[in-house]
């Protein structure tokens, strides 16, 4: 039951490896690793994307038969987890300016901050159900209130679009059971996972690793625990590894939840700890790389060359670090096709059509062949 979603500008903008990458290959498989992607249930997604020119078309042809409605008098109510975090500021961003370029009017997009506190967002649902907002796009605070949020926004029947947190597949699967007008749109962080492994894996044991033992010693320092992409991101990277033939050891794995100076605390504290032990940084995301980063330098350590540290976002700041050889490297989690796909639902379902329950889109791993084309396209 699950699509996928072509972002058209990557399309048009990528080199061509960067545009295999986003056709699926090397996603993660719930069974094992491999070159084609995995839906959240495990099923696979078949590498059988068409040339960058056909997709791009396609893709726009889609969202402007889905834009052919009189939007401009729609009220849009969007929820996000937290505006303090880093990729969900682009999200939001693009969000708002590709619901304008389809014909929603500026007035009648309110974008409300939860706060990471799901009590307050649970407020704000309520606000914009009270208003009568025609179609309610919601990045949850905690993907484990999914199915309370959902019962109160359909028993409104107001159209719903979850966003970046994806709520559990028994979840998904009552939105299919009961025909219900609700989807989620993002990507499968197994998929992220694997490539942060690969970034690794590609480099090779004898690179890696420094203290000659045979394995590679790592720290992990992971998002929200309750999140499933901090979870499966956790997961599928040390899989890579194992899957690649590579012994790992643990020496700390740590909650950062998705913050800078917290990832710097837990790094400084483990090579504090661990010493030269410490061959690989994994980070759930770009902005504890970045805390990762400070506290490695700090640590009198060099990216590259005794150490290697791996993030998910491809914020600017850390493609900039990918580039000058400071971060291993990153995974680009495309606010453009996740945003546009999530608005272009919204645009369908007021159109009364109908949307898989699940709309996918696919993570590219970014090295210092494709970071400086990537930080073109995001800045």
């Amino acid at each position: 039951m699950k699509k996928k979603v072509v972002s058209v500008f990557l399309a048009m903008t990528m080199v061509a490896a960067m545009v295999a990458g986003c056709g699926g290959n090397n996603a993660a498989s719930s069974n094992a690793a491999g070159t084609n992607g995995a839906d959240t249930t495990g099923n696979a997604v078949t590498d059988d994307a068409a040339p960058a020119d056909t997709e791009a078309s396609d893709a726009a042809d889609a969202a402007a038969d889905a834009a052919g409605g009189d939007l401009a008098d729609k009220k849009v109510g969007v929820c996000i987890y937290q505006f303090s975090d880093n990729f969900m500021t682009l999200f939001r961003g693009e969000l708002e300016n590709y619901l304008i370029e389809q014909g929603f009017s500026k007035d009648n997009i309110t974008i409300v901050d939860g706060a990471n506190d799901q009590a307050t967002q649970t407020g704000q649902i309520d606000n914009f159900i009270s208003q009568g907002v025609d179609v309610l796009i919601i990045n949850p605070v905690n993907s484990s209130s999914a199915e309370t949020i959902t019962d109160k926004v359909v028993a409104a029947d107001i159209p719903l679009v979850y966003i970046n947190r994806e709520p559990e597949e028994s979840e998904e699967q009552r939105w299919a059971d009961n025909g219900w007008d609700v989807t989620y749109v993002g990507c499968d962080a197994r998929q992220s996972g694997t490539m942060q492994g690969e970034l690794i894996l590609d480099l090779g044991l004898e690179t890696v690793d420094k203290n000659g033992d045979g394995k590679i010693q790592y720290i992990m320092v992971e998002g929200d625990p309750e999140n499933i992409d901090a979870q499966y991101r956790t997961e599928f990277s040390v899989k890579a590894l194992t899957d690649g033939g590579i012994e790992v050891e643990c020496l700390s794995d740590q909650v950062g939840n998705w913050q800078q100076d917290q990832a710097q605390s837990i790094v400084a504290n483990a090579l504090g700890q661990y010493g030269d032990d410490v061959e690989v940084v994994f980070c759930n995301n770009d902005a504890m790389a970045l805390g990762a980063l400070q506290a490695i330098q700090a640590a009198g350590r060099t990216v590259g060359e005794d150490i290697y540290l791996v993030g998910v976002d491809a914020l600017s700041e850390a493609l900039e670090d990918v580039i000058a050889g400071t971060m291993t490297g990153t995974v680009f989690n495309d606010h453009f096709a996740q945003s546009h796909g999530a608005a272009d639902a919204a645009i369908r379902f007021l159109n009364g059509e109908k949307n898989e329950y699940y709309i996918a889109c696919d993570y590219v791993k970014v090295t210092s062949d494709n970071a400086q084309e990537v930080l073109d396209m995001v800045k």
